[in-house]
């Protein structure tokens, strides 16, 4: 009986632990986040989380330590040199004092963010991360990719024979519709920097507007192709054995944009482009420090502000005096503020309502009831993670999409902005106290809210459903749309015009012809029957 007993207190146990167990198929999954940006870095990082909760098995290649982490992701760190990481962040520096404009764009992709550029290459070139791929016995299912300026790094790819799905930090665009085949359609989708309201068609001057900035973005990706290029022959073999970078353009199985249609443009979008916006923003938020935790929730009848200019930009590349105007309009609010500052032994000023940090997790602080205000410089990461919580915003953009964002957020009743290079403390302190007071700005983002989280399957869901399905169709071949493989007369249907034109115009002189031969032939004969001569009557011989 004790044998009996023992053996079937043994067999339970194993049929308990086994009912337990979760059957697991994991992937052998590739992160490339190269792109020196932790705001970019957290979006790339939320999205490979996703997977390794699945129980995929995920490496990734980053250039610093992420904050968005899981004990099974296994990362390989390539840290910049301090040369290089100095040149970045004086070059950020830079751009914050200059004026966003078409010349500032160009010469920053060609001039201060080459750094970034060529930086990523070298990460591909580093002994730590080629022996992946010089290791013989090292095998990928899969690479995801994060976009930015780095389309050599599909090279990888071919490298190691496995397909590759994108991760981009905004809406579809220029840099990602064509290797999808995704249709630009400007007529009536305007670019990532014009501010449309949702449903509204754009003005005629918006539609010529955005016709030269759509030329003006496909001439700086073709001036970036060429370098592209020459990295990628670098890196990877010329002999003709190895794909093409234009070939393994067409051969992208996903792409993922941080974004969703209720923000508008509302667009068409082939298959192949999957939208997962707020893929960052945790379904349950993380308990926050015991500081910010202790210093928000002191802040019941009053609220709280939140004030970051984001990742790469550092407070002391502020004007001080502009840092000055910001410090005296906060430091008067009766709301408690929280202030993103880096060097926290010398900080703009001293207040009992302002609690500086270093880093700060931003999403879990947004998601605070306590919050009534964010002060951002409108980067994509902030704005959504906003919108997500219902929390109005005062942008103040610096550059790149940044303005773009905020013109959007305005539109939208969200928020104001105000320009951070002209920046007086009137105009700030006015702004604040607009956004505060009117009810107006909080009710309109939180109906918006309601909206974005209203879909049929989540973000986090969305990026395990579609990985997934890449790795069971090995690249999902299937869902690639044609006009990756159609040239621009091609896609524009140009020979089908032209084709038609010259049948018109044979048919047109056919017919020219044939009409003028009927006509020709009518008036001969009708010519013919008047002129006719008459018969004389016959005289008789006397």
């Amino acid at each position: 009986m004790k044998r009996t007993g023992k053996f079937l207190s043994t067999f339970l146990f194993i049929a308990c632990l086994a009912w337990h167990i979760t059957p697991s198929n994991g992937a052998n999954i590739l992160g490339l986040f190269t792109s020196h940006s932790p705001s970019h870095l957290i979006v790339h990082m939320s999205l490979v989380k996703v997977l390794a909760e699945r129980g995929h098995n995920v490496t990734v290649l980053v250039s610093q330590k992420p904050k968005v982490t899981h004990k099974d992701i296994k990362v390989i760190l390539i840290p910049p040199t301090d040369e290089v990481e100095q040149l970045l962040n004086q070059e950020v520096s830079a751009m914050s004092q200059r004026k966003n404009s078409m010349f500032t764009t160009m010469k920053n992709m060609f001039g201060s963010l080459g750094i970034l550029i060529n930086m990523q290459a070298d990460m591909l070139k580093d002994p730590r991360f080629t022996v992946l791929y010089d290791n013989p016995d090292t095998k990928f299912d899969l690479i995801i990719a994060g976009v930015f300026m780095n389309d050599y790094q599909l090279g990888v790819a071919a490298k190691l024979k496995v397909p590759i799905v994108l991760s981009w930090m905004g809406p579809p665009t220029v840099m990602t519709d064509g290797m999808v085949g995704n249709p630009p359609e400007i007529s009536y989708v305007p670019n990532m920097n014009m501010a449309v309201k949702v449903g509204e068609k754009m003005t005629f001057m918006q539609r010529i507007s955005n016709f030269f900035m759509n030329g003006f973005f496909k001439v700086i990706m073709t001036l970036l192709d060429i370098r592209m290029n020459n990295f990628y022959k670098n890196l990877f073999p010329t002999d003709g054995s190895f794909p093409s970078l234009s070939d393994m353009k067409k051969n992208v199985s996903l792409v993922f944009c941080n974004s969703h249609f209720s923000e508008g443009p509302v667009r068409p979008n082939v298959p192949a482009v999957v939208e997962i916006g707020g893929i960052q923003v945790k379904d349950k938020p993380d308990p926050l420090p015991k500081d910010i935790a202790n210093f928000l929730n002191g802040a019941n009848d009053t609220g709280a502000v939140l004030f970051s200019l984001g990742s790469n930009l550092k407070g002391s590349s502020i004007k001080p005096e502009t840092a000055t105007y910001i410090f005296n309009v906060l430091s008067k609010l009766k709301q408690k503020v929280i202030w993103k500052w880096e060097d926290l032994e010398h900080t703009p000023g001293k207040s009992p309502n302002i609690l500086y940090q270093k880093w700060m997790p931003q999403d879990d602080i947004l998601a605070h009831p306590n919050m009534k205000l964010f002060i951002t410089h409108a980067g994509k990461g902030g704005v959504v993670e906003a919108q997500y919580h219902g929390v109005p915003m005062l942008a103040l953009p610096v550059f790149a999409d940044q303005h773009g964002n905020a013109d959007k957020l305005t539109q939208a009743g969200y928020g104001l902005q105000l320009e951070l290079l002209s920046l007086t403390e009137d105009s700030l302190r006015q702004n604040v106290l607009e956004i505060l007071n009117n009810p107006e700005y909080r009710r309109n983002v939180q109906q918006f809210s309601r909206l974005y989280r209203d879909r049929p399957m989540s973000a986090r869901e969305s990026v395990a459903f579609w990985v997934e399905y890449i790795l069971r169709h090995h690249g999902a071949a299937h869902m690639q749309s044609p006009l990756v493989h159609m040239n621009f007369i091609e896609s524009m249907n140009l020979d089908v015009y032209v084709f038609l034109l010259a049948v018109t115009y044979v048919l047109y002189r056919v017919f020219r012809l044939a009409f003028c031969f009927l006509c020709t032939k009518v008036c001969k004969k009708f010519s013919c029957s008047k002129t006719k001569p008459k018969k004389t009557p016959k005289v008789k011989k006397q």
